[in-house]
């Protein structure tokens, strides 16, 4: 089984080739950049993400997103050997919760020690070459014999090196199952019976920040506190993780793990209780961190979730394909982290570059050909640009609520509320988009939620047949009126810009 795990590897097939594609899911990419002071963006390294979306037997389906370091070869390797483990008639119908946790454990347990048999030749050559090499000289100072050993071992370094973080959700009996190991992310966006938008993030990412997760590595007798300061292990910030064979079996020589009893960085992927389908229209998001930390980047984390839910409905509203849903959203990640880049404002700095990036999109009892389900009663989401002064001495805090009209397909109106704030020196508040309001509720549990509901609040309405008409110019009514924020601000800052603010949307 090795040897043929090995030869897999080493061709371009995969035991999965023949397994369908789920047509109800669309999956979103950009690759790593960093912004150089000339305007050029720049590629550090291949893009090392990986994802899955296959339909399998008896209603059973299987996404995955995985994020790859210091390489795409384990990425590469889960990504088409965790769905042999899964869709290859391992699950049954008649399986419960407990049986469907168990064969979904198992299956990252074996996929881990697949690949570290993969490597295995190349590690046990490694160790060979370092036995030969002579301790304590510069490669300048090796024979020719041994400057070519030293050249191999780092190529085999290399070869043997890196790991993946994965989130993956499996729909079996109509259930939901997430399984996550290490820093991606999951969310399921859905509208309740009672008309409320509620977001929940499924698990908690697997950093020195999750308090569980320092229990653990507590219990096997490592500082806690040494931890939490050092925040990055082996330079990530993952305390779960597949593969990265340096943390797995060479932990000792770690400074940060070397007092562990046991493997303090394991595979052993955090599963989720499931959650029943039934009835549920929304959709279900699988996100790689570097889509997470780029928006979290941009606009800060509190308000990341519900964020992501709004561009995701958004482009629900207006794309044709969730192919085209899913990478508008990534692309438009991309734009807002470069944009605060390029602002230079204060959360500047935290944006000088970003990792690969990766969404996928699964849709739930909806279908995006029929244009069923918009956000809020068929409006777009208009993103709301607030004039800050750059003045060093205003240090006031100017609260403005702006009435924000949204057209409706249905040819009625849906107001809505948003409220900017000028912090200080003119520090950029970020808006979230007008047809949504979804509010954090910070709970410390493994699912965190938010909601929201009122009139209009839904983000899944029925699209009316009539929209707004443009006048002979061809354009609409102004419905965006900033009167009383110009009024406001204005005389705040000793520079009235006059009572005629409306803002005109073509």
């Amino acid at each position: 089984m090795a040897s043929q795990r090995r030869q897999m590897m080493q061709s371009h097939q995969s035991w999965t080739d023949d397994l369908p594609l789920c047509e109800m899911c669309g999956v979103g990419t950009a690759p790593n950049c960093t912004y150089g002071p000339d305007g050029k963006d720049t590629q550090s390294h291949p893009n090392e993400d990986g994802h899955f979306r296959f339909r399998g037997e008896e209603g059973c389906f299987l996404y995955g997103v995985f994020n790859g370091f210091d390489g795409s070869r384990v990425s590469s390797f889960v990504s088409q050997c965790l769905t042999a483990e899964l869709l290859l008639g391992q699950l049954k119908s008649t399986h419960t919760d407990a049986d469907v946790r168990r064969i979904l454990s198992q299956a990252f347990d074996v996929v881990e020690k697949s690949y570290f048999e993969t490597i295995g030749d190349a590690l046990a050559e490694k160790a060979t070459i370092i036995s030969q090499l002579p301790e304590g000289l510069s490669f300048h100072q090796l024979s020719p014999q041994s400057q070519k050993l030293s050249e191999r071992l780092k190529d085999l370094e290399q070869e043997v090196s890196g790991g993946a973080t994965a989130v993956v959700a499996l729909i079996h009996n109509n259930k939901l199952y997430i399984a996550n190991v290490g820093t991606n992310r999951a969310l399921l966006c859905k509208s309740t019976s009672d008309g409320q938008n509620q977001v929940i993030q499924i698990g908690r990412p697997h950093t020195t920040e999750n308090e569980d997760e320092l229990q653990r590595l507590a219990g096997l007798g490592l500082d806690v506190s040494g931890l939490r300061q050092a925040a990055l292990i082996a330079g990530q910030s993952s305390t779960r993780r597949i593969g990265d064979y340096r943390v797995k079996y060479n932990y000792t020589d770690i400074d940060l793990l070397s007092a562990a009893k046991n493997k303090p960085i394991i595979a052993e992927p955090e599963i989720q209780a499931s959650q029943s389908l039934e009835g549920v229209t929304g959709f279900l998001l699988l996100m790689s961190e570097g889509l997470i930390k780029a928006l979290e980047s941009a606009h800060g984390p509190e308000q990341a979730n519900q964020e992501m839910v709004a561009m995701v409905a958004a482009e629900l509203a207006q794309q044709g394909t969730l192919e085209a849903v899913a990478q508008s959203v990534v692309e438009r990640v991309k734009r807002l982290h470069h944009d605060v880049y390029a602002s230079g404002r204060q959360r500047a700095s935290h944006c000088s570059r970003h990792e690969d990036m990766t969404l996928l999109i699964r849709t739930l009892n909806y279908t995006l050909a029929d244009g069923a389900l918009t956000p809020t009663q068929g409006g777009r989401i208009y993103p709301v640009s607030v004039p800050y002064s750059n003045c060093p001495s205003s240090t006031s805090k100017t609260s403005v609520t702006l009435s924000l009209v949204m057209p409706s397909q249905g040819g009625t109106l849906t107001n809505g509320t948003n409220t900017a704030s000028t912090l200080e020196e003119g520090t950029p508040t970020h808006t979230p988009s007008p047809t949504t309001t979804l509010h954090s509720t910070n709970n410390q549990t493994t699912q965190s939620s938010s909601s929201s509901s009122g009139d209009g609040g839904s983000l899944f309405r029925q699209r009316g047949s009539q929209a707004v008409q443009p006048d002979e110019t061809g354009r609409v009514p102004p419905y965006v009126d900033f009167t009383q924020f110009y009024r406001l601000w204005g005389s705040d800052h000793g520079d009235f810009l006059g009572t005629q603010g409306s803002l005109l949307l073509l």
